[in-house]
């Protein structure tokens, strides 16, 4: 497969299914896989996972962008002819995995954005399910248009990698085991109707659509954005008296930063801040 300049490649003995790079100070994680349609398995797993921390420990990122590097399919969820060959023990084990990657991913104190352009099955769903906002396309055939959801019930098996959890923290219980027990694939349209995506945008338009979200987040108060996303993320797993105690914490900190100092003086003299962090 054909390798862009000036990324780096996660190492592997087997095919490279994510590969990550660096453009300013968004961290870009790229689903590559396309004779698979990005299904994934233990492999996949490993490359992520290696992806993930890569990002989180460079300090110039303050963005992560997944997102597939192929129309058409963003991940089509488990690869089912590895789950076949795997016995029950190693099934258990690929789903601990794929939890353990995914949490990272979620608790990475940095704005996590999946571009979704193309279907979101199973899996994938549930690794955009893991991020802090998500975008998706619509097809520009109206007649094989996108689609998204967790269809695992029509295997005989559940959402293995989250989705139970997370979909009703998204979307509420209801909506989400309705979608589950029926196994029910949305539209684009119909995904942002219930809040399951935060922006939809025609085919044509949504690569400029994105760069300008993520452009403009990037330019922003890096620090300051990726502890509001870690004390929504931690403090809504805490009792509220709890989760206040985060909040005030959290914002001590920003008032010590060099933004928090830069954004109330540039506010007092009326000029755009110059964010450091």
């Amino acid at each position: 497969m054909e390798q862009t300049p000036g990324a780096t490649y996660i190492e592997s003995d087997n095919l490279s299914l994510v590969e990550f790079k660096k453009e300013g100070r968004v961290g870009i994680i790229e689903l590559t896989n396309e004779r698979k349609m990005n299904t994934y398995s233990h492999e996949f797993f490993i490359q992520m996972d290696k992806a993930i921390m890569t990002a989180r420990f460079d300090n110039d990122i303050s963005i992560i962008l997944i997102k597939n590097r192929f129309t058409g399919a963003f991940s089509a969820g488990a690869e089912i002819s590895y789950l076949q060959a795997c016995s029950t023990t190693s099934k258990g084990n690929f789903c601990l995995h794929g939890n353990e990657t995914l949490l990272k991913l979620e608790q990475t104190p940095k704005l996590v954005i999946v571009a979704i352009d193309g279907h979101a099955v199973g899996g994938g769903l549930e690794i955009a399910l893991a991020a802090d906002i998500r975008f998706m396309s619509r097809s520009s055939n109206p007649e094989k248009e996108h689609k998204i959801g967790l269809p695992e019930v029509n295997l005989g098996v559940l959402p293995g990698t989250g989705g139970t959890q997370r979909l009703c923290r998204l979307i509420g219980n209801s909506r989400a085991i309705d979608m589950m027990v029926t196994g029910k694939l949305l539209t684009p349209d119909e995904a942002l109707d219930i809040g399951l995506v935060n922006y939809v945008y025609d085919s044509n338009d949504f690569a400029t659509n994105l760069d300008k979200y993520v452009s403009k987040l990037a330019s922003g108060p890096g620090l300051t954005i990726g502890l509001i996303k870690r004390a929504v993320v931690s403090g809504s797993q805490m009792s509220l008296h709890e989760g206040l105690t985060l909040e005030r914490e959290l914002q001590n900190r920003l008032f010590a930063s060099e933004d928090g100092q830069e954004g109330i003086q540039s506010y007092i003299e009326k000029r755009k801040p110059n964010w450091k962090l």
